[in-house]
Order: C-alpha cells, then sequence, then structure tokens
C-alpha cells in the first residue's frame, strides 16, 4: 500500500475467536465502562454542583474526571462493538481520531497529574502560601496547559504518523489505534521520520513522572516532620493513592512506547495498553474518593 490515505479500514486485535469468549470479553469491557461511568459522572457532578468543593484539589479533579471519562470512551466502547459483532474493522477515519484522542488524553492527563502532584506539594509544604500560589487564576492557567500541551503533541503525533507510507498491513495488533502498534505498520525508511515525535512524548512523560517523584519526596519529608501521628496518616492516605496510580499509569505508558522489540508480546502488550488506558480511568474515582470525607458528604446530600 502506498500511504494511509489509500486504506478504507484498519484491523483491531481481537481478544478470543469463539463466540463464548468474545461474548466474556464484551461483558467484561462492559462492566469496566459502566463502573468508569459512573465514578467520573458522580465526581464531575458532585463538584461541579457543591461550592464547598470549588477548591483547586476538587478543580484539578473535576478535570481528571472529564479526561479519564474521554480515554475510557475513546477504546473501550468500540472494542466491545467489534467483540459483540464479531468483527475486527475500524475505518480509517476513526482510526485517525481514535488515535488522536487516545494520544491528547492521556498526555494531557499526564500533565494534570503533574499538576496535581504541585498542588498536594505547595499545600503540604507551603500552607501559608497556598492561597497565593494556587490562586484560580493560577489554577485555571495550569489546568488549561495540560489540556493544551496534550492537543498539540497529539495534533504533531496524528499529523506525522498518518503522513508517512503504510507498507506492511492493515492489522493493528492491540485493541485500539495505539502509538507504537501504528507506527509499526510504517515503512521502514520513513519511522525514523516520525519516531522523533515519540521520542518527545516519552521525554515528556518521563519528565512529568520525575516532576511528580520529587514532589513526593519532598511531601513525604514535611510529612515525617509532623508530630501528630493522625497528621501523618491523613496526609499518606491522601498522597500515597495517588503517587501508585500516577506510578502505574506513567511507567506503563513509557514502556510500552520504549520496550525493545525482542521484549513485545501479544500478551505483554494487551496488559501495558489495558494497564495505563483502562485501569486508571475505572480506578481514580475510587481512589481519589474512598478516604476522602468531603466527597462522601457532599455526595450523600
Amino acid at each position: 500500500m502506498s500511504n494511509s490515505s489509500s486504506l478504507s479500514e484498519f484491523l483491531l486485535l481481537a481478544f478470543a475467536d469463539t463466540r463464548e469468549l468474545q461474548l466474556l470479553h464484551f461483558s467484561l469491557f462492559l462492566g469496566i465502562y459502566l463502573a468508569a461511568l459512573l465514578g467520573n459522572g458522580l465526581i464531575i457532578t458532585v463538584v461541579a454542583c457543591d461550592h464547598h468543593l470549588h477548591t483547586p484539589m476538587y478543580f484539578f479533579l473535576l478535570n481528571l474526571s472529564v479526561l479519564d471519562l474521554g480515554a475510557i470512551s475513546t477504546t473501550v466502547p468500540k472494542s466491545m462493538a467489534n467483540s459483540l459483532w464479531n468483527t475486527r474493522a475500524i475505518s480509517c477515519s476513526g482510526c485517525v481520531v481514535q488515535f488522536f484522542l487516545i494520544v491528547f488524553l492521556l498526555l494531557a492527563e499526564c500533565s494534570l497529574l503533574t499538576v496535581m502532584a504541585y498542588d498536594r506539594f505547595v499545600a503540604i509544604c507551603k500552607p501559608l502560601h497556598y492561597g497565593t500560589i494556587m490562586g484560580s487564576r493560577a489554577c485555571a492557567k495550569m489546568a488549561a496547559a495540560a489540556w493544551a500541551s496534550g492537543f498539540l503533541n497529539a495534533v504533531l503525533h496524528t499529523a506525522k504518523t498518518f503522513s508517512v507510507p503504510l507498507c506492511q498491513s492493515n492489522a493493528v495488533e492491540q485493541f485500539f489505534c495505539e502509538v507504537p502498534e501504528v507506527l509499526k505498520l510504517s515503512c521502514s525508511d520513513s519511522y525514523l521520520r516520525v519516531v522523533w515525535a515519540l521520542v518527545i512524548t516519552v521525554c515528556l512523560g518521563f519528565g512529568c513522572f520525575v516532576f511528580i517523584v520529587l514532589s513526593y519526596v519532598q511531601i513525604f519529608t514535611a510529612v515525617l516532620r509532623i508530630p501528630s501521628e493522625q497528621g501523618q496518616h491523613k496526609a499518606f492516605s491522601m498522597c500515597l493513592p495517588h503517587l501508585a496510580v500516577v506510578s502505574l499509569f506513567v511507567s506503563t505508558g513509557i514502556f510500552a512506547c520504549v520496550k525493545p522489540s525482542s521484549l513485545s508480546s501479544p500478551a505483554l502488550d494487551l496488559a501495558l495498553a489495558v494497564l495505563y488506558s483502562v485501569v486508571p480511568p475505572t480506578v481514580n474515582p475510587l481512589i481519589y474518593s474512598m478516604r476522602n470525607r468531603e466527597l462522601k458528604d457532599a455526595l450523600r446530600k
């Protein structure tokens, strides 16, 4: 095939060949998707409706829930539909849109998680200056920068990836149009023309991860100085789950992009994709609300 514009469709990874396993996959993904919709939808509704939650932390949490809803809605419904109707096809335009949205939403989420780590750092390490540093205008600018970084990277990736010739096949060995798997379809002499865009994204993700880790090192150092054991417990219970989800999300996403071909296998690639694209949007509402009394009280109201 000469280039991606000559394609009418791509073929996504089939989870199973037998009808029973296809329906099982559909049921599992349906349950996960409904849980993500319910959890993130409740957080968005509660934060938007309760004026007591109109603070920087909950503002960023609302943005995170919107990104999570968008990310899981970009990948899971199409995979469920393919299993239900026993097909692997996705149109070329559908693959381009899916590719753009997943890059946009996941990179914006990575940037937003960095902003949320900074918010926790200021709240715990510089509490007297919190109101000044994290004013409403500053929070709006940080959130806008997170969304804009994801959008610009998505435009760059999509334009570069789908402008090069595709020589391998039209079969994407993943349940959505994932960046590394789509790049594998490009001709060997064209691959280097787009790989630098992937390098930029990986560097951005790694930079976010390093900033988050450094922020939490300082947070934990400050927390250990708190004389109250109850205060330490509250701070750790708020920060550790966030750090765990961030580590899972960023590390699996980066590894999926940079892992050598010798380590690549269908089972590993699928597991990594599920870990960074499906698990975080589903568990984020639980992690951020399970130990949060303010969210629980607002939800009861």
